[in-house]
C-alpha cells in the first residue's frame, strides 16, 4: 500500500551553514565594527547576543534571511523575549524540530475532514499516512501544502 510520512525537521547542517553566515556577516557590517555581538548555536536553541536592542533586532532578521538561503523554513524560529543582562542584550531562539502531539492531532482531523480514503496515523513525531491510490496520497500533500499551520512540514518516505 503507498504510504508517505509527515514530519518537520530542521537539518542541523544547514542551520550551522546560516549561523555561520550570520557570524560572518556581523564581523563585515560597518555598524558592528567594534560591537561585541554574535549568535551563539547549542542544539536547535540559538541565541542572539549584542550590545544594544536595535543590534539584536537586526540580527534576528539577518538570521531569517539566511535560514530562507539554506532552505530552512523561518516559521520553525520561535524567538523568545528580549532579556537585558548587564551591557549584553539577548534574544533566546529556539527552532522547533518534530511535530508535537497537538499539531499531529490537528493534521490527522484536516485529513479525515477531507474525507478521501486514506488513513492517518501519529507515530512519534510524525504522522504516517496510506492509501490505495497514489493520487489520494498526492491530493492529500496538495492540501496540506495549501493549508497555513504554525510549523513549516515535509514529506518523505514516500512509498509505493
Amino acid at each position: 500500500m503507498p504510504s508517505f510520512d509527515i514530519v518537520s525537521e530542521v537539518d542541523k547542517h544547514q542551520l550551522t551553514n546560516a549561523v555561520d553566515q550570520v557570524n560572518r556577516t556581523i564581523t563585515n557590517r560597518f555598524d558592528f565594527k567594534g560591537v561585541d555581538a554574535e549568535v551563539e548555536m547549542s542544539g536547535f536553541d540559538l541565541t542572539v547576543r549584542a550590545e544594544a536592542e536595535i543590534q539584536t533586532t537586526q540580527m534576528v532578521d539577518m538570521l531569517r534571511s539566511a535560514l530562507i538561503k539554506c532552505d530552512i523554513d523561518p516559521l520553525a524560529m520561535e524567538v523568545g523575549e528580549i532579556e537585558q543582562s548587564g551591557k549584553q542584550v539577548k534574544v533566546p531562539i529556539s527552532l522547533k524540530n518534530g511535530l508535537d502531539k497537538e499539531l499531529s492531532k490537528k493534521i490527522v482531523k484536516i485529513i479525515k475532514e477531507e474525507k478521501l480514503k486514506v488513513q492517518a496515523s501519529i507515530q512519534g513525531d510524525q504522522v504516517r499516512v496510506t492509501g490505495k491510490k497514489r493520487d489520494d496520497l498526492q491530493q492529500v500533500i496538495a492540501m496540506l501544502k495549501g493549508k497555513q499551520l504554525e510549523q513549516p512540514l515535509q514529506f518523505n518516505n514516500f512509498r509505493d
